[in-house]
């Protein structure tokens, strides 16, 4: 280890690195400034195409922007960059997952969904099924993914404050927790999506940007010769196997099935995602909604490669042991590499970049939240598609209110707990119980309400089952319950199980019974694969 990596983990170890008062001003000015877009955002808020779809008014551009600032969560940019900097190849196997996952989003779901729905997911999924059944399914399966992931992001934020703020105290992580919580709420409730996506764009502008920044100053370092960065990491480590396949994942024939039933869910996860599907309905036409896709891939993919070597550079600068010893483990990869860099003040940058991308995510998860309770619930079940519009935004916002109370006592319940179960909860879910409902209702004449309400039900029930039985939970010293073992499944995530038996179950489901409304399925056909007639559906 270098001299200065070190006298990090000496530091880190005992008290925060960087200084306090620094990250705090930045990201107060970050939470001023964004507040100020918002509070002019919300005076167009007037419709519930307003409040949900941002009155579809976002270029692809834009939208591009929001969805890589609503993907690239705390995990992307916290995670990611300590797995590569401690597992090496194996930790960069999460970059590509997360990026082809787009891929599949880009060529099954964007423009159909586009064209199909209005503003939500089970839009799309009661479009030619029998609505009642299907919204509740739908809304449950949404409100369970986002309710993991805001937990996920809301530990998230407690378990980093210790090492960008200074706080040490599970009661001060709790205050971050509660603030955080607040924010969101505040956000949602006065911008809606208008706000929300605004918040997003600023929030994925400065993560590429910083990133970006930090890239060329490390790749500068060693005459932006990336062999020699990869050398210095080896030697800096003490293992030249960091650059070689197998680290984490070919330990044995299990780790190796552990990691495809990973990639599985990582894959086919993303484009059942709710909050992410919600978005390619703030643009006015399907070609917007390809074209924004196309600029979140660009954003996204150089992201991912910007991870390569932030990884490989914290692993050369700043040393497996300081990253380790630090209060956010392997999460304080990144601030300690910007403090190596740049010392506080880009210490202090990185901080508001890694709590705005807290605070984007939590947003966008509860304007999704909310438009799927008020919409699918209230709207089109309790209502049955008579809700007055202003009543219904009313009861979206108080939704908002209530999620974002759950998520902060989720979060501060789950402080110290393991994050990665939330995620892989929340994708194995979207992957399970979503994408094989949608691929079917898009593509296949003979899906039935009684498959969808299989599958759905199916991949929520098998991968919430598959998971509290897995190490995860117990069994092994990182499981959320430690001291117990109850686990009989051996696998970390579910995928490789739960996503083919939604399938399965979807399939099953739709073999004989009653024949749905022919009509209804010619219609979503001809809307999803042209967009005509989608136009004067969704604007009202």
């Amino acid at each position: 280890m270098t001299s200065t990596g070190t006298l990090l983990a000496a530091e880190a170890s005992t008290q925060t690195v960087g200084t306090p008062w620094v990250n705090m001003a930045v990201f107060g000015a970050f939470v001023l400034a964004t507040m100020v877009v918002v509070l002019r955002a919300s005076k167009n808020n007037k419709t519930a195409a307003d409040y949900y779809a941002g009155g579809r008014s976002f270029s692809g551009t834009q939208n591009g922007l929001a969805i890589a600032g609503d993907y690239l969560s705390a995990a992307s940019f916290l995670g990611i960059v300590g797995a590569i900097a401690l597992q090496g190849y194996d930790g960069f196997l999460y970059s590509i997952g997360f990026l082809v996952a787009w891929l599949v989003a880009l060529l099954l779901v964007a423009e159909p969904l586009r064209n199909t729905g209005k503003f939500t997911m089970a839009d799309v999924l009661s479009f030619r099924l029998r609505q009642r059944p299907v919204r509740i399914a739908a809304c449950i399966s949404t409100l369970a993914v986002t309710l993991f992931y805001l937990l996920a992001q809301m530990a998230g934020a407690g378990a980093l404050v210790s090492l960008l703020m200074g706080i040490s105290s599970k009661a001060g992580q709790s205050l971050v927790i509660i603030i955080v919580g607040v924010l969101m709420i505040v956000y949602v409730l006065i911008g809606g999506m208008k706000g929300t996506t605004w918040v997003q764009i600023i929030k994925a502008v400065l993560l590429v940007s910083g990133v970006a920044i930090m890239t060329i100053w490390i790749l500068a370092i060693y005459g932006f010769n990336f062999s020699a960065m990869l050398g210095s990491a080896v030697e800096t480590s003490g293992n030249p196997a960091i650059l070689e396949p197998g680290l984490k994942y070919g330990l044995n024939d299990l780790t190796k099935l552990d990691f495809i039933s990973l990639s599985l869910a990582l894959v086919f996860g993303a484009a059942g995602l709710p909050h992410v599907l919600m978005r390619f309905y703030t643009v006015p036409t399907a070609k917007e909604a390809r074209k924004s896709v196309v600029w979140a891939i660009v954003l996204i993919g150089l992201f991912y490669l910007f991870t390569l070597v932030l990884g490989f550079g914290a692993a050369a600068l700043v040393g497996a042991d300081a990253i380790t010893a630090a209060p956010g483990s392997v999460n304080s990869a990144a601030p300690l590499l910007a403090f190596e860099l740049g010392g506080s003040l880009l210490m202090g940058v990185i901080a508001a970049v890694a709590f705005a991308t807290i605070l984007a995510v939590v947003a966008g998860l509860a304007i999704t939240a909310s438009a799927s309770f008020a919409h699918d619930i209230y709207t089109n079940v309790i209502c049955k598609g008579n809700a007055d519009p202003a009543k219904e935004i009313r009861v979206a916002k108080t939704t908002v209110v209530v999620i974002g109370l759950l998520s902060i006592a989720g979060g501060i319940g789950a402080q110290g707990q393991n994050v990665a179960f939330l995620v892989a909860l929340a994708f194995a879910v979207a992957a399970s119980a979503n994408l094989p409902t949608i691929v079917y209702s898009l593509f296949w004449k003979g899906f039935k309400t009684r498959g969808a309400l299989w599958s759905m039900y199916g991949g929520l029930s098998i991968s919430v089952i598959l998971i509290i039985f897995s190490p995860v939970m117990s069994g092994a010293e990182s499981s959320m319950i430690p001291g117990a073992d109850f686990a009989w499944f051996p696998l970390a995530n579910p995928g490789i199980v739960a996503i083919p038996a939604a399938f399965l179950l979807g399939f099953l489901g739709s073999l004989g019974g009653d024949k749905e409304d022919e009509i209804k399925q010619a219609e979503m056909e001809v809307r999803s694969l042209t967009g005509v007639g989608a136009e004067g559906a969704i604007d009202h």
